[in-house]
């Protein structure tokens, strides 16, 4: 199949490269493709997601990782086929910590805002690999920053602005409707105009900063949350049962995996949009998967015969829903693989577990 979105082609990468890829909760790109679909129309929405050759509007709320890379491919696609050189921009402002899954929940149940702050630092590997959370006191200021992996690639500016927007979310949740910032720091070149950062952020802005940091009274560390959710009775160990700790993820089989669970969520599985996630040509990914023993299509039955099996369980899809969910064709091409895999019809699987339910009651 022609690939008409092909990445540039990256030398062999070292096994340690595959160790240390940065990492990102699908979730932080949540509201995101609809904001897109209401600012610039449904036909720029669809060329973005075709670029980013993975459609994350599906998996937008599931708590699965993607790599930095496909994260500005998306952002930086939109930002060039809308015209918008800082897309990030008018985002910011309708980007929220909630939006964040388990991690942003966890953070948002902590007493104080100086408690947020310690629970992101310390769990940030439950949101991303290579992101860092920060906080320093400067005399009368606490400043906060968040420093990510996807500094210098293309896009990376709608990204910067859009972790300003988050950090300033997670500030208001604790802080009164009058609260502003001190100042915002952005590791983005000066623009020619100022004024629009300034008006979205309601700060000062400064520019070719280290990192991105905001800035505040101390003071406001210890400011409560505003209003307690119902939801606020959530530990560290809740997050753990939900979502994977992505630093601890190791070599090219978990990294790959990760990425075919997200194409299997999303409904379309491709070694395409798998190598250019990784930022490295098809047929280096199959060299690389052969010399560990195995093949992409292995790879991704094992995946999506776990899929498979979760939703006969705990779903009364029916078959046909379950089989357009993975792509195929016909039911039955589903059923075929599902019965090499198993050993079983996709039916007689879904009997076989109601009946040792029925035992077990």
């Amino acid at each position: 199949m022609t690939n008409h979105f092909a990445p540039t082609v990256a030398r062999l990468p070292a096994a340690s490269r595959f160790d240390a890829m940065p990492l990102i909760c699908v979730t932080a790109l949540a509201g995101v493709p609809d904001f897109v679909r209401h600012a610039y129309g449904e036909t720029l929405l669809r060329r973005a997601t075709r670029a980013a050759m993975l459609d994350i509007e599906a998996i937008e709320n599931r708590d699965c990782f993607i790599p930095h890379a496909t994260m500005t491919l998306f952002s930086g696609a939109v930002a060039r086929f809308a015209g918008e050189e800082y897309f990030g921009l008018l985002l910011a402002p309708y980007l929220t910590i909630a939006s964040y899954g388990c991690w942003g929940d966890y953070l948002l149940a902590a007493p104080t805002l100086g408690a947020a702050l310690e629970r992101a630092i310390a769990t940030i590997g439950f949101h991303s690999r290579g992101d860092v959370v920060g906080l320093r006191i400067e005399d009368k200021l606490a400043r906060i920053t968040y420093s990510s992996a996807a500094r210098g690639r293309d896009g990376y500016a709608q990204v910067a602005c859009g972790a300003a927007g988050v950090v300033l979310s997670l500030c208001r949740a604790f802080l009164p409707p009058a609260w502003r910032p001190v100042r915002l720091e952005l590791d983005l070149p000066r623009p020619q105009r100022t004024t629009t950062f300034e008006e979205t952020f309601g700060c000062p802005v400064l520019f070719d900063a280290p990192t991105v940091a905001l800035c505040l009274d101390r003071r406001w560390l210890d400011a409560l949350r505003l209003a307690r959710r119902t939801s606020a009775l959530i530990t560290v160990e809740d997050i753990a049962r939900a979502r994977t700790d992505c630093t601890k993820l190791s070599g090219l089989r978990d990294l790959l995996a990760e990425q075919i669970w997200s194409q299997v969520l999303s409904g379309k599985v491709s070694i395409e949009s798998a190598a250019r996630s990784l930022d490295i040509s098809v047929r280096t990914l199959q060299r690389e998967l052969n010399r560990e023993g195995t093949d992409f299509r292995t790879l991704t039955g094992i995946v999506r015969g776990r899929r498979a099996t979760e939703l006969l369980r705990h779903t009364e899809a029916s078959v046909t829903e379950i089989s357009a969910s993975f792509g195929y064709s016909a039911p039955a091409h589903f059923a075929r693989s599902f019965r090499k895999a198993t050993g079983l019809s996709p039916l007689e699987y879904r009997r076989m577990m109601r009946g040792r339910r029925g035992e077990a009651h």
